[in-house]
């Protein structure tokens, strides 16, 4: 029998700033045996892997990650998933920095320099050797770092580059330049880590949202305990001006709730007994008992969390184009350098010592470190500025994909109005209202469609008695439903239904054009091959749809509607929301819009999220709708937190700031770079100007990433048209 030894084990590594050292754990760890699936994410510091116990022990994992210069850190219920929103905050509590490894490293190789510059000053005939001391004494632990780096898959870090070229400044002669430049290479390590970290500040801020303590009423009376301790079934009370410890559903109280932390919204929304309440809302002004749905590990909050961090640990393409050209260009620019130091010299005859020193020069502005961080930081600060506002972005590669689709194809019913139609007239035809919509419910009972809900409710609302169904209804995608009812077969479906397997009078089509001019659904309900009655149905369309295509447009971006509506209604809708329009789409035929669309250029589809599924898996990015819903979170590619039409204008906006942000990333790296390997190949930068220079790119990339953390969206917004509110339209019948 064989025991399973293998077991998940989440870290907290404290050091990671950049791509490059991410890189460095992973080959560090691909090499223990019986360890597998490592993730690591340098913007969250995190690390995920699995290892077999048998194999590899967790402290030969933790010794390797130590042996590279990192700190792994422990925190509660890192071996299994436990509870996400405690683990990620622990995560989050970070050290000072004259605690951390860097920041030690810092005041060492500083407290060194200053010795030997006040060495200099009483003894100027030791300066020398002052110098030489405290360079090699700073080296150290770099060379310790890059020969285990070395040994364990990365050849060509940067603490390889820092080593050779501290090494060659004291090889000839430049003890007091090689200690300066191992001080400012600490320094700029340590300003690196701190930059990197803000990018996480927007996480940082969703986590601070949940609160740490609940108020919990258990066996008649209410104490407080740890929100983490929380159970499904919980009833916990909520004060005025208390958050929501996790989600759940209320079972007393009347209270206005702000779910801004969720949704974005800043209008406070009513609640009342039944109603959905998400975790981190604030209460404003009632009492409410709460009864626990979710949770801490599985709430809203949690999951947005764990969905951003998961999206911000996925490499974008340009990240990889990155990474990949960074694998050749750092033994490249080691060869350049190398040439720069030999080839003058040998074939000019001129000075080694200055050629030497030019060459090293080279060396530390060719470190790759500002180039590697260009483009994870930017989209890290992205995908965090995203979900600040209710933007839900799953990853670099969707983020870089909405900044260039040329078309967002929409669903109707659930995206373009708010999927509750309302049925707003009957036509019978030889019988009855009240025996059309009777029939019409009876088949419609069960259905989970917005038109067969709609039915169901105006029968209820009448008081109709429903006659019996025998062997359930059975629908036909697209078209209809069909049920057996004591007097035969009973169809409701669409009107071009009615034409194909009914007698549909001429008199009748006319008014279901009329009805469809008016901007209705109709619907026929067919008893054996007779069409009994008409049925006309509105739904209401979204405040913001009108503008939020208006939004798109204005972007140079080509909307259209992908409906299973007939082509008089979508018309009419189209028309007033000023998109295309494709109508009578069956569900395959849907399908193959999208991928004509495609072949003109990126394409984003708008959905629910639910009967929109293949949909939206078919389009180059899928958009759900979804106020915090497990379909909106795990069906497409991001959703919109808010609900708003408006917010996929937003989300194309920010999208492009991020492309626009990586480049100027990518240009002040390499441009710096190049500027800099001019003035060292003329002989005008130091050995030490050399380090600044890569250290200052580095912190300008990074602190230039972070300006996506203000991103306005209501500047994308606001680029279409104004808005005006569109007439009332309809709902569809389709799959």
């Amino acid at each position: 029998m064989t025991v399973e030894t293998s077991q998940a084990l989440r870290l907290r590594v404290e050091g990671m700033d950049c791509g490059a050292c991410a890189l460095k754990i992973e080959n560090g760890l691909k090499r223990l045996p019986g360890v597998s699936d490592i993730s690591v994410n340098f913007a969250q510091e995190a690390l995920s892997l699995v290892f077999d116990e048998d194999r590899t022990s967790r402290g030969a994992i933790e010794g390797r990650i130590r042996s590279l210069g990192y700190t792994p850190l422990s925190t509660p219920g890192d071996e299994a998933v436990g509870s996400a929103t405690h683990l990620l905050r622990a995560g989050r509590e970070t050290r000072r920095w004259w605690e951390t490894r860097k920041g030690q490293l810092v005041l060492a190789t500083g407290g060194l320099l200053a010795l030997a510059f006040g060495v200099s000053l009483l003894e100027p005939g030791l300066s020398e050797w002052a110098y030489l001391a405290a360079a090699v004494v700073g080296l150290v632990p770099i060379m310790r770092r890059a020969v285990t780096g070395a040994m364990h898959g990365t050849p060509f870090s940067i603490e390889t580059l820092m080593s050779v070229a501290a090494i060659g400044a004291i090889a000839i002669g430049e003890g007091a330049e090689a200690a300066i430049v191992v001080f400012l290479f600490a320094v700029g390590e340590l300003l690196e880590n701190a930059a990197a970290g803000r990018a996480g500040a927007g996480i940082a801020a969703l986590i601070d949202l949940v609160p740490r303590i609940a108020r919990v009423a258990r066996d008649g009376d209410v104490r407080e305990i740890p929100v983490e301790e929380l159970a499904v079934d919980d009833e916990v009370i909520v004060r005025p001006g208390d958050r929501v410890p996790s989600d759940g559903v209320v079972l007393d109280g009347v209270s206005e709730v702000d779910e801004a932390p969720v949704t974005g919204e800043s209008v406070p929304v009513t609640k009342e007994a039944g109603a959905s309440v998400y975790a981190g809302s604030i209460n404003a002004n009632g009492v409410l008992r709460v009864r626990i749905t979710r949770t801490a590990a599985d709430n809203t909050i949690a999951r947005i969390i764990h969905l951003v961090e998961e999206a911000q640990g996925s490499k974008a393409p340009t990240a990889r184009f990155i990474d990949r050209f960074s694998t050749w260009y750092t033994p490249a620019a080691m060869a350049v350098s190398g040439a720069i130091m030999v080839v003058p010299p040998l074939l000019f005859g001129a000075d080694w010592t200055t050629w030497v020193y030019r060459g090293l020069a080279t060396l530390l502005i060719a470190c790759p470190c500002a180039l590697v961080i260009s483009t994870p930081a930017a989209i890290a600060s992205g995908l965090a500025a995203g979900a600040r506002r209710g933007l839900l972005i799953k990853g670099g590669a969707a983020l870089e994909l909405l900044g260039k689709v040329r078309t967002v194809a929409f669903d109707k019913t659930g995206t373009l109005t708010v999927g509750r139609p309302r049925v707003t007239e009957v036509v019978p035809v030889g019988v009855d209202e009240a025996e059309v919509l009777a029939k019409a419910a009876a088949v419609e009972r069960d259905s989970s469609h917005p038109i067969g809900i709609a039915i169901a409710e105006a029968a209820a609302a009448r008081n109709i008695e429903l006659p019996k169904v025998f062997g359930g209804a059975v629908a036909i995608p697209g078209k209809a439903v069909r049920a057996r009812l004591q007097g035969g077969f009973v169809s409701v479906g669409s009107p071009r239904y009615a034409a194909e397997h009914a007698d549909l009078p001429e008199e009748l089509g006319d008014r279901c054009r009329a009805l469809e001019a008016d901007g209705k659904t109709v619907v026929t309900v067919i008893h054996g091959r007779r069409v009994i009655g008409l049925i006309g149905l509105r739904d209401q369309p979204r405040e913001d749809a009108q503008a939020g295509v208006a939004a798109l447009n204005g972007l140079g971006i080509r909307t259209v509607m992908l409906t299973g509506d007939n082509r008089r209604t979508a018309a009419a809708i189209a028309a007033g929301l000023g998109l295309e329009a494709k109508a009578e789409l069956l569900p395959d035929a849907k399908l193959a819009e999208i991928a004509k669309l495609r072949s003109h250029g990126g394409v984003a589809m708008v959905g629910d999220g639910i009967n929109d599924a293949p949909a939206l898996a078919a389009a180059s990015v899928g958009i759900a709708m979804g106020g915090g819903t497990d379909v909106a979170l795990e069906t497409a590619d991001a959703a919109l937190l808010k609900n708003r039409v408006q917010g996929v204008a937003e989300m194309v906006g920010l999208s492009r700031a991020t492309l626009t942000n990586i480049w100027q990333n990518i240009a002040l790296a390499l441009g710096l770079k190049g500027i800099f390997l001019v003035t060292t190949v003329t002989g005008t930068t130091t050995l030490w100007m050399a380090i600044l220079a890569d250290t200052g790119a580095t912190v300008l990339v990074t602190m230039n990433a972070l300006r996506l953390l203000r991103f306005d969206a209501s500047r994308t917004a606001g680029r279409g048209a104004a808005h005006v509110p569109p007439k009332a339209f309809t709902s569809k019948r389709e799959a």
